[in-house]
C-alpha cells in the first residue's frame, strides 16, 4: 500500500494490513480556524501476517496527543515521518486514542474537512481521511463508526454524519451536539460529516420489505425550490434497485447534501451523499434538459454505490473500477429504463458511446493510458478517469451481452452472497459471473489487465451457390505505455444481416444453436471466421450492434451501404453509426482539402441522407437530433495521424454551413413542428422535441443572416425555460448577431445570483469560436470569476482549453502559455483540479511540428515549477516521457 516516501505504488506489492480496525469513535469540536478531532479506535493484529508495526497515515495535521491502551505515548514511543506514523511492536489488541488539530478554513484542496460558504463539509475519497486524523487510511480496512459532532448552535444548527441519528441536544453554552452511528462496516474513505446553515426537503417512503425510510435533500437557504427533481430521482433509484437487482436501502435514512465547492460530481459516503450543487439543483428557470438528465443519473449512481461500492468495496485502489465501472453501468441502465422506450434507450446508449469515443479512446491512445485495473500509480486521484469509469462500464456491459440479462442478474446475486461486507478484487466479480453461469471467463480478464482500444477488422465472403455468408474478424491492440504487446481479448461482436428489402434476415450460425436476427459472435482468437447458412442473396452486414464491445470496428462499407443502413437498420445504434461514418468520411476529406489549400465541396448524397432522417416523422425527435449531430472535432482528430486543429475546425464549420443551406426549409419546418407549448416538463418526449428544435436552430444560426438572428433573438427573449433560452443564446454567441453582446449582458443580469447558471454563461463564452486567449483573460477579471471554485474554473478555463480547440491551439502558442499559467496557479490551490487541466496537453506528440514544439515548452515550464504537487507532476511527467 501507499506511503508518501514511495513515489510509485505497484499492485503487485499489495500486502494485507498488519492490523484490522474494528471500531471507530470520533468527536469533533467544529471551529473553522481550529477544529479538534478526538479519535478512539480498537484494533486487532492481522494473524495472517507477521508485521507487528502499527502504521497510520496523516497529512497537514497537528498531532496533539496519542494514547495506546490508556497510556500517553511520548515522541520516543512512535516514529512520525513524511506523513506516516509508526508504532513498533504494538500489542495484539490495541485501543488507540489520537487527538488532532485541523484548520478547515485554509483547506483549499477540498479534501478532508473544509469550509465552503461558512459550512463544514468533507471529502475523503480517495485519501482525504488522513487529513482529519492519523489512520490506516486504506480501503481494505473496514470498521463501524460512531461520531459525535459539537458546534455553535446558531452558526451550525445542522449536524450530519453517516448512518442513523442516535441522539442530539444542547450543551448549555450556546453549543449543541449530535451523535451518529453507522451500523455497517465501511472503509475510511466513506466517512462524512456536514455542519452548517442548511434546510431540507424530506419524504418518507415504504421499502419493499415494509420498512419505512426517511429521505432528505439538504441545501442552502433559498434553494429548496430546486430539490424536487433530485428527490424524485432518489425515490426512482431506490425503486429501480429493488426491482432490477433485489437490493434494498439498508439504513433508516438516506441524505443528500449539496455544496458549491466540490472537486467531484458527488460522493457516495454511507447514508450521507455529498453532491456538487450542479447535480442536485434544478428547476425550469435554471436547469436545461441535459441538467435534469445528469441529476437523475448522478443521484442514481451515488445511491447504487450503497451496494456496489459500500456494502462490497475495493481491496485496494487498483480495483477502483470494481465499484465505479459497475456502478456507471448500473446508472446507465437506470437512466435508460427511466426513459422507457426502445428509441429512448438507443439515444441513451449513443450518448454513452459518444462520451467513450470523445474522451476514453483518446486516453487509451495517449501517455496516460492504463488498464481498467491499473498496475501502478503515483497519485491515486489521477486514476479517477474515463478508463476506470466509462470503459469499466463497457466491460461490465459485456458480461450482460455474453450472459444475457438473466445470467447477469444471477452473477450479481452470487457476488453479493459471497462478498457482502468485504473488500474484494475485480477478479472476484468476474468469478461470480463465471460461476453463476457455468462459463469459463478466464480470457475475459485481459479487459482488466491490458490497456488500449482493440481494433477489430471485418471482412466478408458470400457464396450464393452454397447459400453461405462468412464473416472473418481479426483483432489487434496498439502498444501502450508499459505494454508493447497484447494478447487477444474476449470480444462479443453482435451482428445482423439486412436483406435487399432492408429487413433483418433470420440467422443460422454454423456450429451453434444461436438463432434470431441478432447473434453475438465471441471473438477470442487473433482471427476467426463465422459462417451463416441459408443466405441466398448478398446482404448488408450490421456489425457491432448496440456497440457490443469498446473497440474500433474497421469494415470497408461503401457509401451506398451506409446510406442503406441509415435508412433501414433495425438496430438504432448502428443506424446512427452509419450516418456518423458517412459524415466522418466527408469531414476527413474536407480537412485534407483545407490542409492541401484546395477548394471544399460537399457531396449532395450526405445532405440527402440527413434530409431523409430529419423529415422522417416515424423516428423520435431525440433520435433525429442525435443522428444530425456531426462528429465532434475531437473524434475527427482521433482519425488523423497528425492533428491540425484549424483545418478540422474549418472543415466542420464549412460542412455545417453547407448543410444549413441545403436543408434550410426542412430545418425551419423541424423548428416549427417541435415546439413544446404549455408548462415545462423534462420528460423524454418533450426533451426530445426541444433537442431537435434547438439543433435546427443551431444549424440555421450557421447561416448568420438577419433571419437566423431574428429567430434566435425571438426565442431568447420569449423562452420560459433554461433549455430554450440557453440554446438561443448559444446561437447568438456563435455568430455576428447585432444583439449578441446585449443578450449576454442581459443573461448575466437575470441570473447573477444563480452560480450554476453563471457557470453556463462563462462556459458558453469560453467555447465560442470567436473567443481567443485575450478574451478569456478578460473574463477571468470578471467579479464573478474565482479560481478557487472548481465549478467556476472548469466553466471558463477548462471549457476554453478542452472545448475550443481552434482558439486554444492558436499558431502563436498563446493558448499553451495560458494553460501553463493556469495549471501552476491551480496547483497551488487544488492539485486535483490542476492535474485534470494538465491532461489537456497529454496528446501533444500527435500535432503538427510547430504546435508540438510549443506544447512541449509549455509542459516543460509546468514541470519546472517549484513545489509542484505529485498530482500534476505525474501527469506532466508521463506526458513528456511518452514515446
Amino acid at each position: 500500500m501507499r506511503t508518501d516516501t514511495s513515489p510509485t505504488i505497484y499492485r503487485k506489492d499489495y500486502t494485507p494490513p498488519a492490523y484490522w480496525v474494528r471500531t471507530v469513535e470520533m468527536g469533533f469540536d467544529l471551529e473553522p480556524s481550529a477544529t479538534r478531532v478526538a479519535t478512539r479506535m480498537t484494533l486487532e493484529r492481522n494473524r495472517a501476517g507477521r508485521d507487528r508495526t502499527l502504521t497510520l497515515y496523516g497529512e497537514e495535521l497537528e498531532l496533539v496527543q496519542i494514547r495506546l491502551n490508556g497510556k500517553a505515548l511520548g515522541k520516543n514511543a512512535y516514529a512520525l515521518k513524511d506523513g506516516v506514523l509508526r508504532i513498533a511492536d504494538a500489542p495484539e489488541r490495541v485501543t488507540l486514542e489520537i487527538e488532532t488539530l485541523l484548520r478547515p478554513d485554509r483547506n483549499t484542496s477540498l479534501m478532508g474537512l473544509y469550509v465552503s460558504n461558512g459550512n463544514f463539509f468533507t471529502q475523503c475519497e480517495a485519501e482525504g481521511f488522513r487529513k482529519i486524523t492519523y489512520f490506516p487510511d486504506r480501503p481494505d480496512v473496514m470498521a463501524t463508526y460512531k461520531v459525535m459532532l459539537r458546534a455553535d448552535k446558531k452558526k451550525y444548527p445542522v449536524l450530519l454524519s453517516n448512518g442513523n441519528l442516535i441522539e442530539q441536544g444542547d450543551l448549555g453554552d450556546g453549543r449543541h451536539y449530535a451523535l451518529w452511528e453507522d451500523p455497517f462496516k465501511k472503509p475510511s474513505y466513506l466517512f462524512a460529516l456536514v455542519a452548517g446553515q442548511l434546510v431540507c426537503q424530506e419524504e418518507k417512503i415504504k421499502l419493499k420489505s415494509g420498512r419505512e425510510a426517511l429521505l432528505q435533500v439538504w441545501v442552502e437557504e433559498g434553494n429548496l425550490d430546486k430539490t424536487q427533481h433530485a428527490m424524485d430521482s432518489l425515490i426512482n433509484s431506490i425503486r429501480w434497485d429493488e426491482e432490477r437487482f433485489g437490493l434494498e436501502l439498508d439504513l433508516d435514512r438516506f441524505m443528500i447534501v449539496a455544496v458549491g465547492d466540490f472537486n467531484m460530481g458527488a460522493m457516495e459516503n454511507k447514508g450521507l451523499n455529498i453532491f456538487n450543487t450542479k447535480f442536485v439543483l434544478a428547476n425550469p428557470r435554471i436547469a436545461t434538459d441535459v441538467d435534469y438528465g445528469n441529476i437523475e443519473a448522478v443521484v442514481g449512481h451515488e445511491y447504487f454505490h450503497n451496494w456496489t461500492g459500500n456494502r462490497v468495496t475495493c481491496r485496494d485502489w487498483f480495483q477502483l473500477s470494481l465499484k465505479e465501472g459497475l456502478t456507471v453501468f448500473r446508472d446507465q441502465e437506470f437512466s435508460a429504463d427511466m426513459i422507457g422506450t426502445d428509441s429512448g434507450r438507443a439515444v441513451k446508449r449513443i450518448d454513452d458511446v459518444r462520451v467513450l469515443r470523445q474522451a476514453q479512446f483518446p486516453e487509451d491512445a495517449g501517455p496516460m493510458a492504463h488498464p481498467v485495473r491499473p498496475d501502478s500509480f503515483v497519485e491515486i486521484s489521477n486514476f479517477y478517469t474515463v478508463t476506470i469509469y466509462e470503459k469499466g462500464a463497457e466491460v461490465v456491459r459485456m458480461y450482460q451481452t455474453l450472459l444475457g440479462r438473466d445470467g447477469f442478474r444471477k452473477g450479481m446475486d452470487l457476488y453479493f452472497e459471497r462478498h457482502d461486507g468485504q473488500a474484494v478484487e475485480c477478479d472476484d466479480f468476474r468469478a461470480a459471473m463465471a460461476d453463476a453461469n457455468g462459463r469459463d471467463l478466464t480470457q475475459f480478464e485481459r479487459w482488466y489487465s491490458q490497456a488500449g482500444t482493440p481494433r477489430v477488422v471485418a471482412s466478408v465472403a458470400h457464396d450464393a451457390a452454397a447459400r453461405t455468408y462468412a464473416i472473418t474478424l481479426q483483432q489487434s491492440c496498439p502498444s501502450t505505455p508499459g505494454q508493447k504487446t497484447k494478447q487477444p481479448f474476449h470480444i462479443p461482436v453482435a451482428v445482423g444481416l439486412l436483406g435487399q428489402d432492408g429487413k433483418d434476415l433470420p440467422l443460422k450460425l454454423r456450429g451453434s444453436d444461436l438463432q434470431g436476427t441478432t447473434v453475438v459472435l465471441e471473438l477470442t482468437e487473433a482471427q476467426q471466421t463465422f459462417v451463416f447458412d441459408g443466405v441466398a442473396d448478398l446482404p448488408v452486414p450490421s456489425l457491432l450492434r448496440n456497440f457490443s464491445a469498446p473497440v474500433v470496428l474497421e469494415y470497408d462499407y461503401r457509401d451506398d451501404e451506409l446510406a442503406f443502413l441509415m435508412a433501414h437498420d433495425s438496430d438504432p445504434f448502428n443506424r446512427w453509426e452509419a450516418g456518423q461514418r458517412l459524415a466522418l468520411r466527408r469531414l476527413l476529406a474536407l480537412t485534407a482539402a483545407v490542409r492541401a489549400g484546395g477548394g471544399m465541396a460537399v457531396d449532395p448524397a450526405l445532405g440527402e441522407s440527413l434530409r431523409l432522417t430529419l423529415t422522417d416523422d416515424a423516428l423520435d425527435p431525440a433520435f433525429r437530433e442525435i443522428a444530425l449531430t456531426l462528429p465532434s472535432e475531437t473524434v475527427i482528430a482521433e482519425q488523423m495521424d497528425v492533428i491540425d486543429p484549424q483545418a478540422i475546425h474549418q472543415a466542420r464549420r464549412f460542412l455545417r454551413h453547407a448543410l444549413a443551406q441545403a436543408l434550410r426549409a426542412d430545418l425551419v419546418d423541424a423548428y416549427r413542428n417541435n415546439q413544446t407549448p404549455g408548462a415545462y416538463s423534462p420528460d423524454a418526449v418533450s426533451a426530445g422535441k426541444r433537442a431537435l428544435k434547438n439543433l435546427a436552430l443551431s444549424y440555421i444560426g450557421e447561416l448568420d443572416d438577419a433571419a437566423a438572428h431574428a429567430l434566435a433573438q425571438t426565442q431568447c427573449d420569449g423562452a420560459d425555460n433554461m433549455t430554450d433560452r440557453f440554446a438561443a443564446l448559444a446561437a447568438l454567441a456563435n455568430g455576428s448577431a447585432p444583439g449578441r453582446a446585449a443578450a449576454l449582458a442581459r443573461f448575466y443580469q437575470d441570473f447573477e445570483d444563480e452560480p450554476l447558471v453563471i457557470d453556463k454563461w462563462f462556459s458558453l463564452q469560453a467555447s465560442a469560436r470567436t473567443t481567443d486567449v485575450a478574451a478569456v483573460r478578460k473574463l477571468m477579471q470578471h467579479p464573478a470569476f474565482s479560481l478557487k471554485n472548481p465549478n467556476r474554473a472548469r466553466s471558463l478555463i477548462f471549457s476554453f482549453c478542452n472545448g475550443n480547440p481552434s482558439q486554444f491551439h492558436a499558431a502563436d502558442g498563446s493558448g499553451y502559455d495560458f494553460w501553463a499559467e493556469q495549471v501552476i496557479a491551480l496547483d497551488a490551490l487544488n492539485p486535483q483540479v490542476a492535474a485534470r487541466l494538465a491532461r489537456s496537453l497529454d496528446r501533444w506528440r500527435k500535432y503538427a511540428p510547430a504546435l508540438r514544439d510549443r506544447m512541449r515548452s509549455a509542459l516543460e515550464r509546468v514541470a519546472a515549477a517549484p513545489a509542484l504537487s505529485k498530482d500534476t507532476k505525474e501527469v506532466v511527467g508521463k506526458s513528456l516521457a511518452a514515446e
